[in-house]
C-alpha cells in the first residue's frame, strides 16, 4: 500500500520542485551557474570538490545516515542540513565533515528528530514557493541561494552582492507561507 502511494507521491514531489527540468538541462543550468555566481570559476570548483568529499566521507561513516543530510560548501566553509535520528549522529556528521580537506568551518543546522510524508512535501512546496519568488525577484541570482526546507525551517545558503539583496531575501522567506524560522547561512560577496 505504502510503496504505491509511494510511486505516485515522488513524480509529484520532482514535478512541483522543479527537479524534472535538472534530468533535460543540467549541463545549462551549471555553466550558467558559473556565469552568473559572485566566487571564481577556482573557488566554484573547489567548493565543488569539497562538497563531493564532505558527501562520501558522511556516506562511509557507519553512525551517520548521509542520504538525510544536505551538504552545501560556499568559500570553504560547510553547512550541513536535514534531520538525523539523533544528537550524537548530528555531532559525528558535523565532526566528519570538520576533518575533511580544504575545510575551513563546518556550520551544522541539522535537526534532531522525524518528518512524516505530509510534512516532507509541505517542507518541499515552501521551498518551491521560495525559490519561486526569488526568481521572480529582479537583481537577485536565484541560482546562488540554497533552499532548504526542513520542518518548516528555511536554510537559505549561498553568495549575495549587497547587504540589501540578503534582507530582500530574507523578507521574502520570512513571508512565506510555510516557513517558521530562517537560518541565515547567506554570505555577501564583500565580506
Amino acid at each position: 500500500m505504502y510503496k504505491k502511494v509511494f510511486l505516485y507521491v515522488l513524480p509529484l514531489v520532482f514535478v512541483t520542485t522543479g527537479c524534472a527540468p535538472v534530468f533535460v538541462g543540467a549541463g545549462a543550468v551549471g555553466v550558467y551557474k558559473v556565469g552568473t555566481d559572485e566566487r571564481s570559476a577556482g573557488r566554484i570548483l573547489d567548493d565543488s570538490t569539497i562538497t563531493a568529499r564532505v558527501k562520501s566521507a558522511l556516506a562511509k561513516a557507519k553512525d551517520v545516515k548521509a542520504r538525510k543530510i544536505d551538504v552545501d560548501a560556499v568559500g570553504g566553509t560547510v553547512f550541513l542540513s536535514g534531520i538525523v535520528g539523533t544528537a550524537e549522529e548530528a555531532e559525528s556528521a558535523a565532526d566528519i565533515a570538520g576533518k575533511v580537506k580544504g575545510v575551513k568551518l563546518v556550520k551544522s543546522s541539522l535537526q534532531v528528530g522525524k518528518r512524516g510524508l505530509s510534512q516532507a512535501f509541505g517542507d518541499s512546496m515552501t521551498a518551491s514557493k521560495i525559490k519561486g519568488q526569488l526568481m521572480g525577484e529582479k537583481g537577485i541570482r536565484s541560482l546562488n541561494i540554497d533552499v532548504d526546507v526542513y520542518n518548516g525551517v528555511a536554510i537559505l545558503t549561498g553568495i549575495v552582492k549587497t547587504r540589501e539583496q540578503k534582507e530582500r531575501i530574507m523578507k521574502i522567506t520570512n513571508e512565506t507561507y510555510g516557513a517558521v524560522d530562517i537560518v541565515d547561512n547567506l554570505k555577501i560577496v564583500s565580506d
